[in-house]
């Protein structure tokens, strides 16, 4: 019998993971000169933390969680996002105290069960931060650069970054009433879900998907006509301060991502290069999540960028550059005393960080040459009989096609001096 992967699955494969792990690599190290610390989070949890962190009127909650009773009884879920999760953790293990800032980054599957297309997946990969215990809005600021460094760093073009604020527990009162009386006017054009959610939470109507509902949305009142003066001064000192990095950025007045624990300033980094899937991160701030989780008051901002989108438009961008060399050295082996000579030299080599490969079975050279190219390695090391009654081995360039004579003795600091990395 022949299984297949769950719809909405995906097995990352050589050389695609190769790619996986340049990200990752590269987003750890830069999370680090930031001043993140790891953190890693179970895979499930309660339910009830979703329900209360993300919003029990979102599309997440309602339509998208992976749900189940354990033998107990008890309803857990596989988690659908990072930051409840982080913040359950911190608080739990007395990782915030007042004052202080706590800063967390993590990275790992995720779980929704979405209509599966280009870039989004039922179970997919993110990386994301959190910065808790801090007010100020350069933390924000901080967050944002991080992730245009990010970008630039691994060469991604054609990044935008959009933001907007949805102002805070003061002055979303009024917002929410004005915004019910524009959809109660527009009822008949908006569908099922959206006439339910007007009631309960009128915000969510902003996210939906349906075309119909994101025709009504573009003629709603924008959000900015209606912030506290506090929300307002906010939101101009991180425009400001954006400016002030030289960050390129439009204010979308309909960004309001789709979780209810966001305050103020949420931000979407987008790629032209992508189809309707376009976000390849998104966060904001969330004030209050804390302290509804049972927590200490303290304000707190992070994000999450979706490794499966980033991968995608890097693999179009740059996919040569970043994938073309699984091999730095190839040996190519003729003969059990070609292998046993070479052994030492193959460990040590791996041991200096080179990635070696070798033909360790019977095979022709011309077989191991083919392999050599598939592996898509710099250079092959060719050593038989012959060359072992010389006490050479022949090193082979395989781009340019040149070989050379290098004694045995002096083989292994011959290639760790070419710095092939």
């Amino acid at each position: 019998m022949k299984f297949n992967s769950v719809r909405g699955t995906k097995d990352i494969c050589p050389p695609e993971i190769e790619l996986w792990q340049y990200l990752e690599k590269t987003a750890v190290e830069l999370l680090q000169d930031y001043g993140f610390s790891e953190i890693r989070t179970p895979i499930f949890e309660e339910s009830g933390l979703f329900n209360r962190s993300i919003g029990e009127d979102t599309d997440i909650v309602e339509k998208e969680m992976y749900t189940f009773a354990d033998k107990k009884g008890r309803s857990l879920t596989l988690r659908p996002e990072g930051t409840a999760g982080v913040v359950r953790a911190a608080i739990e293990n007395n990782l915030l105290a007042q004052g202080n800032l706590t800063k967390l980054y993590y990275l790992g599957p995720m779980f929704r069960y979405e209509r599966p297309q280009a870039g989004r997946y039922r179970q997919f990969y993110q990386i994301g931060a959190e910065s808790i215990g801090s007010s100020s809005y350069w933390r924000d600021v901080e967050i944002i650069l991080w992730c245009v460094e990010f970008f630039s760093r691994i060469g991604l073009s054609g990044i935008k970054v959009y933001i907007n604020s949805v102002g805070c527990p003061e002055c979303r009162p009024g917002y929410r009433e004005v915004l019910q009386k524009f959809l109660q006017e527009n009822t008949t054009q908006l569908c099922a879900d959206c006439q339910r959610r007007m009631v309960r939470n009128p915000l969510r109507v902003l996210d939906c998907k349906v075309e119909t509902c994101r025709q009504v949305v573009s003629r709603m009142p924008a959000i900015q006509n209606y912030l506290c003066q506090s929300c307002r001064d906010n939101f101009q000192d991180i425009q400001q301060a954006l400016q002030k990095e030289n960050i390129t950025f439009t204010v979308d007045k309909f960004l309001v991502r789709g979780l209810d624990y966001y305050t103020q300033v949420v931000f979407e980094i987008k790629s032209e290069n992508l189809g309707a899937q376009d976000a390849v991160a998104a966060g904001g701030r969330y004030d209050k999540l804390v302290k509804e989780l049972g927590g200490p008051d303290m304000p707190a901002v992070g994000f999450a960028l979706g490794m499966e989108r980033v991968s995608e438009v890097l693999k179009k961008q740059r996919a040569g550059a970043l994938m073309e060399t699984w091999v730095d050295i190839y040996f190519a082996l003729l003969g059990k005393q070609a292998q046993q000579e070479s052994f030492n030299f193959i460990r040590d080599l791996r041991q200096s960080g080179l990635k070696v490969e070798a033909c360790l079975e019977d095979k022709s050279l011309k077989n191991q040459m083919r392999q050599a190219d598939q592996g898509k390695a710099k250079l092959t090391v060719i050593i038989g009989e012959e060359e072992i009654r010389k006490g050479i081995a022949m090193v082979r360039d395989m781009q340019t096609k040149e070989q050379k004579e290098i004694k045995l003795n002096d083989l292994v600091s011959f290639l760790k001096e070419l710095k092939l990395k």
